[in-house]
């Protein structure tokens, strides 16, 4: 299947907790499915052409709200999975993939934060394709961060208020070399955005699949980038 329209697919990678609940397993059980689900996912991915990824891999809200028990076993395997990329043999490198880390990174422990831009520098100057981990991240609050940006600039004279208009937005936004998102997939069986890409989903096609994270399979990627071939994009007008 020849996929001609879609540049950046977004996935909200919901279900991992409920996955290992329904297992009888603790929560963090379902995050490390969930990583190797993330891997088979890139392949699919880069099988069928797509050169921009954004995966929505722990919301600012989860960082308020999840046990602490929990997130000290996500962020262990954030490190374990993001150290991995360190090695020269790694698929990233193989794949000349370059990754980016978006959000609100000053909230994470400062390990953390080091490898992740370890992890960025090493793989700055791939272009082959493009791979966001949106980790502390909440849509809001990134174009918070945007409008603080540009209200700087024109605090100190480098821009007036009438240079403001979308793309100087998007030009401020967490990767603003990124292009809209084309289809945005959320597992888990729920509907909504959960504060996920607002700007950036603008007009994105949405999929929701009732599958938990661990439980998407190729066959529904594939399913999702047929549907989106057949559907006949607006774009507001």
């Amino acid at each position: 299947m020849r996929i001609k329209r879609a540049l950046h697919v977004a996935v909200i990678l919901d279900g991992n907790r409920r996955f290992a609940k329904r297992l009888m397993k603790e929560p963090w059980y379902g995050h490390r499915w969930g990583a190797k689900k993330v891997k088979e996912f890139l392949c699919w991915a880069r099988e069928y052409g797509i050169k921009y990824v954004t995966l929505y891999s722990l919301s600012l809200e989860n960082l308020s709200k999840r046990p602490k028990k929990e997130l000290e076993h996500i962020f262990r395997l954030f490190e374990k999975e993001f150290k991995k990329i360190l090695n020269p043999k790694h698929e990233v490198h193989r794949y000349k993939t370059k990754v980016r880390i978006i959000g609100r990174k000053s909230v994470l422990p400062l390990s953390l934060r080091k490898l992740f831009r370890e992890v960025e520098k090493i793989t700055a100057k791939y272009k082959n394709y493009f791979l966001n981990f949106a980790i502390a991240y909440g849509g809001k609050q990134e174009i918070v961060d945007a409008a603080k940006k540009i209200a700087k600039k024109v605090e100190n004279g480098r821009l007036s208020a009438k240079d403001v208009d979308e793309k100087l937005i998007e030009k401020n936004l967490y990767a603003p070399d990124f292009p809209p998102v084309d289809i945005l997939i959320r597992t888990g069986g729920e509907k909504r955005l959960s504060n996920f890409l607002l700007w950036q989903c603008a007009y994105a096609e949405f999929f929701f699949v009732d599958k938990m994270w661990p439980e998407f399979e190729k066959s529904d990627f594939v399913k999702i980038l047929e549907e989106f071939n057949r559907r006949e994009r607006r774009f507001g007008r």
